[in-house]
């Protein structure tokens, strides 16, 4: 297998960063969208997959929760990356003449204010490098772009305002994902356990089986739901929690909800970023 690390986005996106950051030994692998990311992987062109899954102002990377339980890869780690957003121009360009400002939607979505009171029209684009790309190409100093010191770089831009933001607290939760499971060893430090489930149809399922979550103090960082099979009965639930599946009081959870469910899927025990600790 070759020693890649795939992403969605052009050279220069924040999923770029993320990867080199934790993988340096890794050569990154652009990728256009993020099925095409997956299947990097899938088809063993590259060895992990660095994906978005939730912003802190933008909230959670629209599709990417359809696509994780049908891609059949396991999850091997997280990372917590602060967002730092350049506004990118021309050499030439200056704040002042600015009239339009092109990103990824969830970039423009974290810098709504900033670009308010810039008073520019904000224009979507497919991911955040690609607009720098495009601005160097489309040679109109009254057109910026969001995107990350590293693609300036690439692009040959300038930082017209650096580090934009409408909150301080702007960071994206990345997930590592690998074709073969690579589960945390149980004594080695907090860890994240992800899955996915379908309750038994019967009366209160999804209260009864979260019960046991409750009961043996366990916290559960995330549930939610998605639809599957084009219908609109058949609920399906991503979650996560702290700890490791071989604690007795984690496993006693499972177990309880193991009962109130028709179908349960791990999909991964991981290290818990110390992000999450900070």
């Amino acid at each position: 297998m070759t020693d890649r690390i795939s992403f969605q986005g052009e050279p220069g996106a924040n999923s770029h960063l993320a990867a080199r950051e934790a993988f340096p030994d890794l050569e990154p692998m652009p990728c256009a969208s993020f099925e095409d990311a997956f299947a990097a992987v899938i088809e063993g062109s590259a060895r992990y997959a660095m994906i978005p899954v939730e912003n802190s102002v933008a909230g959670r990377v629209a599709d990417v929760h359809h696509l994780i339980p049908e891609s059949g890869l396991y999850i091997i780690g997280e990372r917590f990356v602060p967002i730092r957003h350049q506004l990118l121009g021309l050499k030439d360009a200056t704040l002042a003449g600015l009239t339009h400002v092109r990103s990824h939607p969830q970039a423009l979505g974290q810098c709504r204010k900033e670009l308010r009171a810039l008073g520019v029209t904000a224009v979507k684009t497919a991911d955040t490098a690609g607009a720098a790309r495009e601005i160097a190409e489309l040679g109109d100093a009254r057109v910026g772009a969001l995107a990350s010191t590293l693609a300036g770089e690439i692009y040959g831009l300038k930082v017209l305002k650096a580090d934009i933001a409408d909150a301080p607290h702007n960071t994206t939760r990345f997930l590592v994902f690998s074709r073969e499971e690579q589960n945390a060893a149980l004594g080695a430090g907090p860890c994240m356990t992800s899955f996915i489930f379908r309750v038994r149809n019967v009366p209160a399922a999804l209260f009864k089986a979260m019960g046991g979550f409750a009961t043996n103090g366990v916290n559960m960082t995330k549930l939610e739901s998605y639809l599957e099979g084009g219908g609109f009965s058949a609920a399906m639930f991503y979650a996560e929690i702290e700890g490791h599946p071989e604690e007795n009081h984690v496993k006693l959870a499972l177990e309880e909800l193991a009962f109130f469910s028709s179908s349960l899927t791990m999909l991964g025990v991981y290290p818990a970023d110390p992000f999450r600790r900070a």
